[in-house]
């Protein structure tokens, strides 16, 4: 299969390593993973602080960029991008009265996975042959979970993984409290639900905390380091790309 990969503005600026995990797992399993060397942000950022004006041209860039791609579906290693893909983007052309880019929208929508998705859904895989000697404790991202409903795929992937101790994390739906700029305009609120998700998390005895979006490891792991707490985040593509090979190099 074809597929065209989302880096996501937050990957390529932060987590490429996330990104390069993507590739090498879905390459492993037999696929051509192409990159559309000109997409920029999706337009979540801009459609989740109300300028939905502005959004409108990043949405048709990111249209037009993708209908130039030959490939069968495109996956993002993030839930929230995809959700914006999904959710948001066909609504904001059509608010701007641009039914003609609403409806490209949805159908690029259509062909759009997040990596857990993509894996269990579309290409009926749950053992990707991953190897990750670690203890690791999963936490489910806010809108993977209420946006896309993405369920249990990515513990089955994780369950499947040889070496993993997997552990289950204690208040596991409740949010991190990074959600964008939540975190900056609500500081206050978001720093005592991020003590709680650090508290649960730390109360596993995991070394690894993993997730489905960059984003929320971000918030996380700065939390666990400023405690000093030893425990590491690590994106759920970059598990699943682990073998026992690279492991051991």
């Amino acid at each position: 299969m074809r597929i065209a990969l989302i880096a996501t503005c937050l990957g390529d600026a932060l987590f490429p390593e996330v990104a390069q995990a993507t590739t090498v797992l879905l390459e492993r399993l037999g696929h051509q993973v192409v990159f559309p060397a000109d997409q920029v942000c999706c337009g979540q950022m801009h459609v989740n602080t109300g300028y939905l004006k502005e959004a409108v041209p990043v949405v048709r860039h990111h249209v037009e960029v993708f209908e130039a791609a030959t490939f069968d579906v495109a996956v993002a290693p993030s839930g929230s991008c995809v959700g914006s893909v999904r959710h948001q983007q066909a609504m904001v052309a059509r608010r701007a009265g641009d039914t003609a880019l609403a409806d490209r929208a949805t159908a690029l929508a259509g062909r759009t996975y997040e990596l857990s998705e993509l894996l269990v859904d579309v290409l009926g895989v749950t053992d990707v042959g991953a190897y990750y000697p670690h203890r690791v404790t999963y936490h489910p991202t806010c809108h993977s979970l209420r946006m896309l409903r993405v369920g249990d795929k990515p513990l089955q992937l994780l369950r499947a993984v040889q070496g993993i101790d997997l552990v289950e994390l204690p208040g596991a739906d409740q949010c991190c409290g990074f959600g964008g700029t939540f975190s900056i305009k609500n500081a206050g609120t978001s720093a005592a639900m991020l003590a709680d998700k650090v508290t649960n998390i730390t109360g596993t005895g995991a070394d690894r905390c993993t997730a489905g979006d960059a984003s929320c490891l971000l918030n996380i792991g700065g939390g666990l380091s400023r405690q000093d707490t030893g425990i590491r985040t690590i994106h759920l593509a970059q598990i699943l790309a682990s073998t026992r090979e690279l492991v051991s190099a």
